[in-house]
Formats: C-alpha cells, structure tokens, sequence
C-alpha cells in the first residue's frame, strides 16, 4: 500500500474513532447514576442532600482522592476501594439487623435456611432502585436508614483521631485525623455512599447495576453480567485473529534489501546550536526526579507494612501515604513526559538544520516554567492532604484528587500553557524541513501531528469542574491518561526513533515512512477507542464495555511483532564499528520492545477482558501493568531518547559504556524482581479472595496484613534495592558527563554535514 492511501486509512480511522469516541461520552452523561437532590428515608428523614455528596467528593478529593483507596475500581491499593467498602459494610449491617431482631441471633450463627432467607431479603432492599426522577429523591427503608447511620459513624470515626481505629488506620496508611473537619468527614461519608449506591442498585427497568454488578458481592448477588461474559469471549477470539491477521501479513512482506551504513558517524563532530545546549538541562531535570521518584516509590511502598511509619519513624504526620504516592505517580508522568519534551526541542534543529531565532531563550524559559510547575504543585498537593485549604482554594491549588491529574488547576493551566509554548518551539523549529520536499516527509509530517496532539490533548483535562459527576470525571481523565500519555506521546517517540535511525543512515526514508504511517493506524485503530476499558464499572451502559472489550483487544494486536521490532533495533547495533557507540540507547529501545510485549501486553490483557477486571480492577494484578507499561514502556523509552541526545551533546570522552550497562541491567532486572517476587504474586492472591468472597475482602487488612501478603509485600525489597542501584548509576553517569563538562566535542575530522533529512 503506498503511503498516500496509509494516510487516508489514518485519517478515516481517526475521524471515525474520535466520533464514536464523543457518542459514548453523551451516553456516558446520559445514563450516569443520578446524584438526588435528596436521600430520605420512609418517615421523610432527610438523611443527605446532593451538596452533601458533591461536597463530600471534594473533600475526599482534597484528602487524596484516588491516592486513598478507590471508587468504582480506580484509585490506589492499600485503603479499601470506598464504594465496595461501603456496600458490604452496609449489607452486613442490615443482615445483622434483621438477624438480631428477627431470630435473636447473629448472622454467622443463623442455619443456612435463614441466611438464604435474609439474603434474598437484602438482594431486594438494596438492589431495587427507588429514585424518583419526579422529586428527584431516592427513598429507603427506615432500617437501611438505620444502617447508613451505623456506616456513616465508621468512617466519621475511621477519618479522625479516634483511638478505637488507630489499628485500622495504620492498616489502611491513613494518617490520624487525616480530616479534622467533622462537617467534611460527615459529607465523605455521604459520598461514599452514593458510590455505593450506584455500585448496588439496578438501572431502572433493567436488572444490572448503574456499575454493570461491580463490585462483586454475592450477598446482594453483584455477579458478573451475561454482557461481560458475552464481551469477554469475543474480545479473546479477535485477539487471536487479529494476531494471526498481522502475523499473515507481516509474512507477505517482502524482504527489506539490505542497506549499506555510512562509514563514519553522521552525526560525530555536529556542532549543537544554543537552543539544543539548553534542552541538556532538561535531561539533567529528569533523572534528579527519576531519582526523587524512585526514593518516594520505596516509601510509599513501605507503607503496605507499616501505615504510619518508615522503620520505625513516625513520618505519617508529615509525609503521609497520600503524599508519598501522590508525588511517586506525579512525578513519574513528569520526568518521562520532560524527557520527551527535551528530545523535541533538541532534534527539532537537527532535522531541519535550522536554529530560529531567539530559540535558545524559549527553551530556557520553558524549563522555568517546568520546574515551577512540578514543585509548586507538589507544595500544593502537601498542603491539600494537610487539609490547610479550604475547599475552594485546594481545587485550584492544592490536591484534585484524580489520579496521575493531582496537580490543582491553577498549575494544570499552567502546565497547558508550556505545552503550548513547546509546541511553538517544536514548530518554529521544524518548519523550515516541512516546508522542504524530503524522503522522510511523512515521517516529519507524524513527528509534528503528534507534537500538536500533544500540547492540545492534555486540555482534556480541563474539561471537568468541581462538581462534574465522577462518571465523566474518569470519561475525561482517561483522555488524558491513555490517549495523551499512552497515545500520541507513543506516537511521537515512534517519530523521533525513526528520525533518528534515518539521520544515522541505519533505515532508507522511504521505509521509515510506511513503518510509522503504519504503526500509527495499527496502533491508532484500538489505542482509541480501547480507551473505553477503563470505563467499564464507571457508571457507564453496556455499550461502553462492548466497544471497549473489542478494541482494547486490537490494541495488543500489534504487540505480537514487538519481537521483530527489537530485533531489527539490536541488528542496528551490528551495522557498523561506529554505531557501537549508540549500542546502550539502541539496547534501551530493545528493552521497550521487551516491557511493551510483557507490561502492557501480557499484564495488560491480563486485565483487560470485561470479566477479568471485574474481579481484579484495583488489585495489585492493576499495579503489575501498572509498573510493567509505565517505566517498562515509557520509562525506558524516555531513557534511551535522553542517551542519544546526550551522545551527540557530551564529550566523547567523558561517556562510559559501563556505567550505561550497570544501568540497563540493574534496571531492567529489578524492575522485573518487584513484579514477578512482589506485584504479581500479591494480586494472584487477591484475585483468588475477590473471587471467593468480593472485592470488600480481597481489598481488606484480612487478606493485604495477612502474613504471606506482608511476606511477599517485604519480597519487593530486593527488586528495590537493585532497581534503585540502577538508578543511582544513571545518575552517577550523567554525573560524569557534567564533571566531563557538556560541550560539542572538538572537530578533528573534515567539516561535519548540516544536520538535515536528505532531499529528494
């Protein structure tokens, strides 16, 4: 296919998917969970108002939100998920109610005959859906009332000082009197609630829940929908077709001729201009917070052994778990994310041969600009979990509460602003080469599409408010999160590695061109609308998890010719004497072909079927994927972007391959130590207690305190320690390379050729 029908495939695909993909988010709004404008009980008690939940969701956002437990499945790991919390809570309060006053006796104690007579009893008390769209109010029994109240007191208590949970917030690495505020704790409380309420009751004339039956809870019968078994199949079935499909086509392919490297370095003796000297200090910028990142990782995860301290010392008063883990996913986006900004701005002279004026003085500005932003909403961040803020003034500069979107909106607006002003920089800079007719111009033309989704796509983010329903929060957030950092940033790495490899004379343009045009339909074809498996159990309809269940499917599809990928980025590294010196930011790109096959392959289809995420959506099984795709995939990516550029930026002699190889191993193996000796087996086991007895338990202290989780929990040590000594090593050589000084190496050959893509 030539590469002028791949981009009317491209642009039809596109168009096609981000249509379907704004259809589902009107249905999505449609068919939320209705927040009432009041819950009252039987007598006409009113027990909580909607301002009651909506601004219990903004307290509990300022606590922490997702870093404190979950809702609907998406959240952190350690602290319950709220909503399955609160529904069993709830269950076993009515059950024990009913138990005490019908029978005299406690609901453990009951024959089996009774207990399946109160069960049915419940099923029908908390699954029929008594909201009212004419009043707007949702009615319950008084005894359910009576049972809200018994719930409610726990986790007024569970949020303060109270002596009688100091175990159980240990436990659940929440600090003591975590909300002081006893107002803010009562509409926590109401909002949970809701959740749960959603999470437990039918759509109206239907017979699933608002969450399509999750959380599982067999007492109430939340059991996975013939939907989500239905999904489940046919996603597996087109993955092994689509597998076979790439796989046939992959074969047809003619073999590639076999291309003869320059004989020296096109690249060695390249003169960088002042605005590529600047971007240096935004790759010294990300390992200081790779570092940073590492070191709060080791913290946050010690808190799964002790919730308020770190051997020993009492550090929860000051830096408590909703901090730590805050700071460890923040910071985790912003260091892969500046690494790719930086290799932007840096190539962006390099392809086109050009330095625009004044460029060295943006580049400047913008790393300002960084650095304000990663610090100032870190400080914000402190002071929302310390609860310092009010309500108010934390959503725009403290804690929002929504995971991997922490940062207040203040600094969120600022953040878009510097992706703007990056993009100006990028194109400024690259303009002169798309002006040009060259034989890499479709690579160029993807490089820069995917620089303006870049910038433009994070306002995603901004398109829910204070009181926006959590259905379309995560609708929205999940933009972000998977189209802008798992999308178009993978789309633009793509670009630049290939650019790269072209500009060493190691791939022809023209099959670069039909490679990334290409891989960015595959790729495109289930990256967007297999977004909508994060949505499943968000208050959304059915259609949500067909379409999701299909084309997160087509998304592994491609990962099947991972293999050949890295192989032809490991024959790069054969291909002449000189190109050993790019053998460890090749080696980097290799082990992203590896991670991408494992972590977001493997681990990530793991959970992707409808029916296996209903049972391990929040588990550990989640964190796997989690640290496999993120640091395997985009971690090591960033890595290896940020070695090439510092080849051509450093001096030659002050570069050391071994270092480089500590670097890659020690990583590679400990991250791969924390998955497989920790992650892995501790999800394994949850997924065993969620199916047996619900989510509620597989989440609780019974199973994450119990002594093989805490065994395996304290396994991650080792994969830590190693993994942090490659990171150390890392830093040890970019170290040498600023001692070594950061200085265009000395001429000594003939004149270097201007760093241009070849002309037709």
């Amino acid at each position: 296919m030539t590469t002028k029908r791949l981009w009317i495939v491209l642009a039809l695909i596109m168009a096609t998917s981000f249509a379907v993909l704004g259809m589902m988010g009107r249905e999505i709004n449609r068919q939320a969970p209705p927040i009432p404008a009041q819950v009252v009980d039987t007598s006409g008690t009113v027990l909580l108002t909607r301002e009651d939940i909506q601004t219990g969701q903004l307290a509990w956002q300022s606590m922490g939100g997702q870093q404190v437990g979950s809702v609907w499945g998406h959240g952190g790991y350690v602290a319950p998920d709220w909503s399955a919390d609160q529904l069993h809570r709830e269950t076993m309060a009515l059950l024990e109610m009913w138990s005490q006053r019908d029978f005299g006796q406690s609901w453990t104690s009951l024959d089996d005959e009774r207990q399946a007579a109160l069960k049915a009893r419940v099923k029908r008390e908390m699954r029929t859906n008594t909201y009212d769209p004419a009043t707007d109010t949702i009615t319950v029994s008084t005894d359910r009332a009576a049972a809200m109240r018994e719930v409610k007191a726990h986790y007024v208590a569970l949020l303060s000082d109270d002596p009688a949970l100091e175990s159980l917030r240990e436990q659940y690495a929440i600090a003591n009197n975590a909300v002081p505020d006893i107002s803010r704790r009562n509409q926590i409380s109401a909002f949970y609630w809701w959740a749960s309420w959603g999470a437990g009751t039918e759509r109206p004339n239907d017979s699933i829940t608002y969450t399509s039956n999750w959380p599982h809870e067999p007492l109430i019968d939340n059991v996975p929908t013939p939907a989500n078994i239905v999904w489940s199949v046919a996603s597996v079935l087109l993955l092994i077709f689509g597998v076979a499909a790439l796989v046939f086509w992959h074969a047809r392919q003619p073999k590639e001729e076999h291309l003869e490297p320059p004989s020296g370095d096109p690249l060695f003796g390249m003169k960088p201009t002042p605005s590529m000297k600047a971007a240096g200090k935004y790759f010294l910028t990300v390992i200081a917070l790779f570092l940073l990142q590492v070191g709060l990782g080791a913290v946050t995860a010690h808190y799964s052994v002790e919730g308020h301290d770190f051997y020993g010392i009492p550090i929860s008063e000051w830096i408590p778990y909703a901090v730590t883990r805050t700071w460890h996913t923040q910071l985790a986006v912003f260091w892969i994310a500046t690494a790719w900004l930086g290799t932007g701005l840096y190539i962006a002279p390099i392809v086109s041969g050009k330095e625009p004026r004044l460029q060295a003085l943006g580049v400047n500005v913008l790393w300002i600009a960084l650095v304000v932003v990663v610090l100032g909403s870190m400080a914000g961040e402190w002071f929302g979990v310390q609860q310092i803020f009010d309500l108010d003034t934390n959503w725009w500069f403290g804690h929002q509460g929504w995971e991997y979107i922490d940062l207040g909106r203040f600094w969120q607006s600022l953040l878009f602003v510097g992706l703007i002003l990056w993009l100006v920089l990028v194109t400024r800079a690259l303009w002169p080469a798309l002006k040009e007719k060259s034989q890499a111009k479709p690579v160029l033309v993807i490089l820069f599409l995917s620089t303006v989704a870049i910038a433009l796509f994070y306002a995603a983010g901004f398109m829910w408010g204070k009181h926006t329903h959590i259905s379309m929060v995560e609708y929205w957030r999940w933009w972000v999160v998977h189209l802008w950092v798992e999308g178009f940033f993978e789309v633009f790495a793509t670009a630049v590695i290939s650019l790269l490899f072209v500009r060493l004379g190691l791939v022809r343009p023209m099959v670069a061109n039909v490679a990334v045009v290409f891989g960015t339909i595959v790729f495109m074809t289930g990256g967007v609308l297999g977004t909508a498996h994060h949505w499943y159990f968000a208050g959304t309809p059915t259609s949500v998890m067909a379409i999701g269940s299909v084309f997160s499917a087509l998304e592994v599809v491609p990962l099947a010719l991972v293999g050949f990928e890295a192989f032809e980025n490991w024959r790069h590294t054969k291909a002449a004497p000189w190109v050993k010196a790019y053998k460890w930011p090749i080696l980097f790109f290799v082990a992203v072909g590896f991670w991408n096959l494992l972590g977001a392959g493997v681990f990530g289809f793991m959970i992707n079927p409808p029916l296996a995420l209903y049972y391990i959506q929040g588990l550990n099984t989640t964190a796997t994927h989690a640290h496999a795709a993120l640091f395997g995939v985009y971690g090591m990516l960033g890595i290896g972007l940020l070695l090439f550029c510092f080849r051509s930026l450093a001096r030659r002699e002050a570069w050391s391959d071994k270092l480089l190889a500590w670097t890659f191993w020690l990583l590679n193996i400990g991250l791969a130590m924390m998955l497989f000796m920790s992650l892995l087996p501790i999800g394994v086991v949850q997924a065993f207690a969620s199916i047996e007895h619900g989510m509620w338990y597989a989440r609780s202290p019974a199973v994450l305190h119990s002594p093989l989780v805490q065994t395996l929990v304290w396994m991650r040590v080792p994969g830590d320690v190693v993994f942090g000594a490659g990171a150390f090593t890392l830093a040890a050589f970019a170290a040498r390379l600023v001692i070594g000084g950061l200085k265009p190496r000395p001429v000594t050959g003939p004149a270097p050729e201007p760093a241009v893509l070849p002309a037709e």
